[in-house]
């Protein structure tokens, strides 16, 4: 279908666009900013006076849950809660049932995704066969499948000695290694930041240092082998402080962050919400400022969901036997924009850290506008209020701690590769 798409603003950080114009879109991809194509003639005009143009999301971090937990949610149920929330690019890791060691689960996960709402769908493998830590996956056969890279996921390596022989593997196939800075002999049975409130409660505390610690190593073997490593989902303002200085010194690393760490600290837990039971565990008012800080300076470069939806007794026993994690598709990017009105970000930034930034980490072709480029972008409302409640929850998983809370920024259309795949119907 050719489109155009009047008077929005148009917000692109890969090629610095930023003004109020028309955008084309003719077929699959983008046919022109500003000035339409010669003999392009639209079949529909959408008129986006108000509202902000800018790339599909990249989601780092969505577990589908599919293979292996369909109780839990499905590819066809979590893709159409993406849509919806402007994500057009997401990033499944390993950990499903069986584990992502090997080409067949990769196309089983291709061919239902495509099946699906059309959101594209990309598969890290399994850095250890099983993700039982102590084999190495068949990293050459996963990357000839078309992952983007591999991970251990939330699972621990057997050695320190087999991480390296892992980072070396990777590094001779180009494959990025996307790493969880914990050391889970300190984090041992813990559910919450160890510290005031977990003292109070009674609760097993995960300290800071089982993510510098395990940061540390993972650091100095980086320099070791010069893998090219993304850790994820950072929670502390000293590991913030780690990167940044890795990044000075060259290394070639990159982080993320979960949008929940953002806003939510080990007050959360304070009444036992195990809706707040993530891992790593809601830290400090002053670990959420670094982490703040660190995506203000592009140290952290991207924001991700950390996307874990579960069925409702998951979330129902006492808050150490709960399973942790929270569904946030549908959140990251009004919490996102929350960063804009507070000061924390401004608007390109805040784009950039959802979408050119993880296109980047992950090393493919999304997160930008530039013509010629895949028509995946999403139009959103700043002015609209999104009301976060179950009435209009898409995800198979209702596990959110944000249900009440009213963000702004509604997403109008969404596009995958031209077609479109979420219109909203809110007034």
């Amino acid at each position: 279908m050719r489109l155009a798409i009047d008077n929005g603003r148009v917000i692109d950080p890969a090629s610095g666009i930023d003004a109020v114009t028309t955008l084309y879109v003719g077929g699959d991809v983008i046919a022109g900013l500003g000035e339409a194509p010669t003999g392009f003639v639209p079949e529909r005009r959408i008129d986006a006076d108000g509202c902000i143009v800018m790339p599909g999301v990249v989601d780092l971090a969505a577990r589908l849950r599919e293979p292996g937990f369909e109780h839990k949610a499905t590819i066809a149920s979590e893709t159409r809660a993406a849509a919806s929330a402007g994500i057009t690019t997401l990033v499944c890791p390993p950990d499903t049932e069986p584990p992502i060691d090997s080409p067949a689960e990769i196309e089983l996960i291709n061919r239902r995704a495509k099946k699906a709402t059309g959101v594209f769908v990309y598969a890290l493998g399994a850095l250890t066969a099983g993700l039982k830590g102590q084999q190495l996956a068949e990293m050459a056969a996963l990357k000839r499948a078309g992952v983007p890279g591999v991970s251990n996921a939330l699972r621990p390596m057997g050695s320190p000695l087999l991480l390296r022989r892992a980072m070396e593997y990777a590094a001779s196939h180009d494959l990025t290694i996307f790493l969880h800075p914990i050391d889970w002999s300190l984090a041992s049975q813990g559910c919450a930041h160890e510290g005031q409130v977990a003292s109070r409660l009674g609760l097993p505390g995960i300290p800071e240092a089982a993510e510098t610690a395990a940061l540390g190593v993972m650091l100095a073997l980086t320099e070791q082998t010069r893998a090219r490593v993304h850790f994820c989902r950072l929670s502390t303002a000293r590991a913030v402080d780690m990167i940044a200085r890795a990044q000075e010194d060259g290394l070639p690393v990159t982080a993320d962050v979960a949008a929940h760490q953002l806003f939510l600290t080990e007050m959360d837990v304070a009444d036992f919400n195990s809706l707040c039971h993530v891992i790593p565990p809601l830290r400090t008012q002053r670990d959420r400022d670094g982490l703040r800080r660190g995506l203000k300076s592009g140290v952290i470069g991207a924001v991700c969901s950390d996307h874990q939806p579960h069925e409702a007794d998951a979330k129902l026993a006492p808050f150490p036997a709960t399973q942790p994690g929270i569904s946030a598709l549908e959140t990251l990017l009004p919490l996102t924009f929350r960063l804009v009105e507070e000061g924390v970000l401004s608007l390109v930034e805040a784009v950039a850290r959802l979408t050119t930034g993880p296109a980047q980490i992950l090393g493919i072709s999304a997160g930008a506008l530039a013509t010629g480029r895949r028509a995946d972008l999403c139009i959103l409302d700043p002015r609209a209020v999104c009301e976060i409640k179950p009435e209009t929850w898409l995800s198979q998983g209702r596990n959110t701690p944000f249900f009440g809370w009213s963000l702004n920024g509604v997403v109008t259309y969404t596009l995958v590769s031209g077609r479109i795949v979420h219109e909203s119907t809110r007034t």
